[in-house]
């Protein structure tokens, strides 16, 4: 009889409703703070959330206690909405321009077109005779309703890849183009959004593989697609949290388009002295110790040192073989390794001195730190 608490119903239920309470904390965001990204993540986790309904139900013995529920035709699949919100998602945060208007609008077009023909299913089933006998009335009981079905799984699953693929692209594109900019990429920030694209990719891969198994290998039963329900809300959790907690600011505020410096390059000439160019960009960085600014970026240097943000740009790319990111980090480790040789520096520790000399996160110094020098910054001290 319902409810029926069990082992698969109660973890759902209690997961779902945490996941509705940080959903309604990401909206608040929103409503407090203007935050675009928290109002999209918060919709995409209503979303994911409302997906586990009919499981969660399900396990609770709705089914078996109310033979004819009407429940079915109330829970709408919104499939069609998931693949543009993670996009918009991710494009709000690496496109400080980004608006949500009427162009944006559209991607949620088939959502609204799903939408209103499960709303005339329900209104065509509910005129029919014997309808309030039944769990499922007449059209949705039909061939055409199953064909419809299999079609809109499908496309959903189709378009969803699409989404995923586009906004995996734009991250890494951004990554790409931070670290031709900025001497410190947000590590903490890049690693979140890297995370939530992995989740929900882990999601989409997952459910593919669930559906090939269970149509065309083996039926995996109820309690076979559970875990899938489960490891869904278990990662609205997670992102929720992460989501609401990660402190994005700093991104929302870098002047960076996604479009790799690379593909500017190619379509402007700049042409340079390596030999004088080179050695007074670098007697500059040495000499200014310039790269001791945390938050230097190539605009800053370029105005430093008199020169335009393409030209720099040239002399590190071409005259080096660099990114500028990894060329102001080895100035940053060179003296960061005297440091570490020099008895004057035995009382301070590791990180401290790591902040000293421009990194501003632990973790992107052990990164940056072993990648030049093979070793992490403990093992090279001793």
């Amino acid at each position: 009889m319902f409810p029926d608490f069990n082992i698969y119903s109660s973890p759902l239920l209690i997961l779902v409703i945490q996941g509705l309470i940080l959903s309604g904390l990401l909206l608040w965001s929103y409503k407090t703070k203007n935050n675009l990204a928290n109002l999209i993540l918060g919709i995409l986790l209503i979303i994911t959330c409302y997906h586990r309904t009919t499981y969660t139900v399900g396990f609770m013995s709705w089914y078996d206690t109310y033979r004819n529920t009407k429940i079915n035709y109330f829970l709408i699949p919104l499939s069609f909405a998931v693949g543009p919100l993670i996009y918009f998602y991710i494009k709000s945060f690496v496109d400080r321009n980004f608006t949500f208007g009427k162009r944006e609008f559209i991607h949620f077009i088939p959502t609204l077109l799903y939408f209103a023909y499960r709303v005339g299913v329900y209104l065509y089933d509910k005129s029919q005779a014997g309808f309030a006998d039944t769990q499922n009335g007449v059209f949705m009981q039909s061939d055409l309703y199953t064909g419809i079905d299999i079609f809109y799984v499908v496309v959903s699953s189709i378009q969803l890849l699409l989404y995923l693929v586009f906004s995996i692209y734009s991250y890494y594109q951004y990554r790409k183009a931070l670290v031709q900019q900025y001497s410190n990429t947000y590590k903490s920030e890049l690693i979140w959004l890297r995370n939530f694209l992995f989740l929900y990719s882990f999601l989409f891969v997952y459910d593919i593989i669930q559906m090939v198994t269970n149509e065309f290998i083996f039926n995996l039963g109820w309690t076979g697609r559970w875990w899938y329900q489960f490891f869904s809300v278990l990662i609205v959790i997670y992102v929720g949290i992460k989501g609401y907690f990660t402190e994005m600011e700093t991104l929302k505020k870098i002047d960076l388009s996604i479009v790799p410096l690379s593909k500017k390059e190619k379509a402007t000439t700049v042409t340079f002295d390596k030999t004088e160019d080179l050695k007074k960009l670098q007697h500059f960085v040495t000499g200014e110790k310039i790269y001791l600014d945390p938050n230097l970026s190539l605009t800053q240097l370029a105005k430093a040192v008199r020169m335009s943000p393409s030209l720099v740009s040239d002399i590190i790319n071409r005259g080096l073989g660099q990114n500028f990111n990894d060329y102001i980090n080895r100035y940053r480790v060179e003296t960061i390794v005297k440091r570490l040789s020099d008895d004057n520096y035995a009382h301070l520790s590791i990180l401290a001195i790591a902040l000293d000399n421009g990194f501003n996160s632990k973790a992107t110094f052990n990164r940056v730190f072993k990648k030049i020098t093979g070793k992490p910054p403990s093992e090279y001290r001793k």
